[in-house]
C-alpha cells in the first residue's frame, strides 16, 4: 500500500526530469574528439541546454550554431545560440538553418559534426527547398496547428461509448 502518493509522484517526476536533463544524459554519449574540427549544430527547445552541456564536457575547441525557441536561449562561449519562432517558423529560424548548412560545408573525414535535436527542431530549423518560400512553410505549420483535435473530455466520452 502506498502511504504517500503525492511524495511518490514527486519522486517519479524528479527522476524523469533528471533522466531527461541534458547535463545528465548528453555527456555519456559524446564521442572522442576527432583529429580535425568539431562543429556542433542543432535545433529544438532543449538545443541551447544541450549545447551548453557539450561545451562544458568537450576537451577541445569547437564551433557551431543551434537554434531554440524564443525564451529558451542560454549563453554559450563557443556555440552560437539563435532564438526563433515555434511552432510557426520565422526569418530568424530560416537564417539559422542557412548558417548551420554553411558551417558543415567543406568538412572532411577528420572532422566531426555533433547534431543536437530535441522537440520543436523541425519548426525551428526551416530552410525552404527550391520552389518553396518561408511563407509556404509558415502556412503549412499554421494549418497543421489549427487542425481540431478532440479534447480530453471528448476522448473520455469516446472511450465510454466503445464496446468493451
Amino acid at each position: 500500500m502506498i502511504t504517500d502518493p503525492r511524495g511518490l509522484l514527486r519522486r517519479m517526476f524528479d527522476a524523469a526530469r533528471e533522466a531527461a536533463d541534458p547535463a545528465h544524459c548528453v555527456p555519456p554519449h559524446l564521442p572522442s574528439p576527432p583529429a580535425g574540427r568539431t562543429v556542433v549544430v542543432g535545433a529544438g527547445k532543449a538545443a541551447a541546454s544541450m549545447a551548453k552541456t557539450v561545451e562544458a564536457h568537450w576537451p577541445r575547441p569547437l564551433s557551431g550554431t543551434v537554434v531554440t525557441r524564443y525564451g529558451h536561449g542560454l549563453p554559450c562561449r563557443q556555440i552560437e545560440v539563435v532564438e526563433a519562432a515555434h511552432p510557426v517558423p520565422d526569418e530568424a529560424g530560416r537564417r539559422a538553418a542557412a548558417r548551420i548548412l554553411e558551417q558543415v560545408q567543406g568538412l572532411g573525414p577528420d572532422d566531426l559534426v555533433i547534431c543536437l535535436i530535441s522537440g520543436g527542431g523541425s519548426a525551428l530549423l526551416s530552410l525552404p527547398g527550391p520552389g518553396l518560400t518561408l511563407a509556404d512553410k509558415q502556412a503549412v505549420n499554421k494549418a497543421s496547428a489549427s487542425i481540431s483535435r478532440p479534447s480530453r473530455a471528448d476522448g473520455s466520452r469516446q472511450r465510454r461509448h466503445r464496446p468493451a
